[in-house]
């Protein structure tokens, strides 16, 4: 096998959103191990995303930065770019991985949830999408930019209804996105995880009966995914694989959206 084909983003600048949480480590190890030069980001203290920053280095050989900003302040979203380019000369890749999850029955979800959710999941999307391609097209490159999606942006799934709304609204962006920016070369896709045993869902089926009894049965390979299954898939769409994709979702779900009944359900 070639060297290339071994490391197929080399030379690459990759911005990893979210890269403190499990979902953004994995990713972000992904794609160093692929090649790529990475830019780590989250909102949470620099001590926070050591581990995953060091993680990375390790993955790929090389050093990772770590800046922080959080994606639904938009002067810290440009700032953060800014920094990039300054640092690094270049931007060929982002994944845009932030996001929040907080359940509750549709009747009892305040404002505070729904906007929380609003600012994080889908304007910070815009933010980093939006800066990101300026800075491509400024620049000529053709690059990437993968959002994080989930199954229920299509799906709706009980108790999360601000979640759902906010990432079936990021699936119209993406696909806006990738309509207008496709005459610059720019391609623009989801991965949609399904429930995964980290981060977001991780922490919903250790703090939350209701949804782990739920989960018991509406997935057909028997088991939630990892980090790791969902880092492969954004490496598929960032990798050369995923050059004539945009506009799609990659959904990597373990077949939830099938609809699975209970085995003492009739089929």
């Amino acid at each position: 096998m070639s060297a290339d084909a071994l490391t197929p983003l080399a030379g690459q600048v990759a911005v990893v959103t979210g890269a403190a949480g499990d979902m953004g480590r994995a990713i972000a190890v992904a794609l160093a191990g692929a090649g790529a030069r990475l830019v780590l980001t989250d909102r949470q203290p620099a001590a926070v995303a050591e581990p995953a920053r060091r993680a990375v280095e390790q993955a790929g050989g090389r050093p990772a930065r770590y800046l922080r900003a959080d994606v639904a302040d938009r002067p810290a979203v440009d700032a953060l770019f800014a920094g990039v380019l300054a640092a690094e000369g270049r931007l060929d890749l982002v994944i845009s991985n932030a996001g929040i999850v907080e359940s509750a029955p549709f009747l009892q979800v305040t404002q505070a949830q729904w906007q929380a959710h609003l600012d994080s999941n889908l304007t910070g999307c815009f933010n980093v999408g939006q800066a990101a391609a300026r800075l491509m097209v400024e620049r000529g490159t053709r690059g990437k930019i993968i959002f994080t999606g989930s199954w229920v942006q299509e799906v709706p799934w009980p108790e999360i209804s601000a979640y759902c709304a906010s990432k079936g609204g990021l699936k119209m962006l993406a696909r806006c996105m990738a309509r207008e920016l496709a005459r610059y070369g720019i391609r623009v896709n989801i991965v949609a995880p399904g429930i995964v045993n980290a981060g977001l869902a991780g922490r919903q089926l250790r703090e939350e009966p209701q949804y782990a009894a739920r989960v018991r049965h509406v997935i057909p390979l028997g088991g939630p995914g990892t980090p790791e299954q969902i880092a492969q898939a954004m490496l598929y769409l960032a990798a050369p694989t995923g050059d004539y994709i945009t506009g799609s979702t990659l959904l990597v779900d373990g077949g939830c959206s099938l609809f699975q009944f209970s085995e003492e359900e009739p089929a």
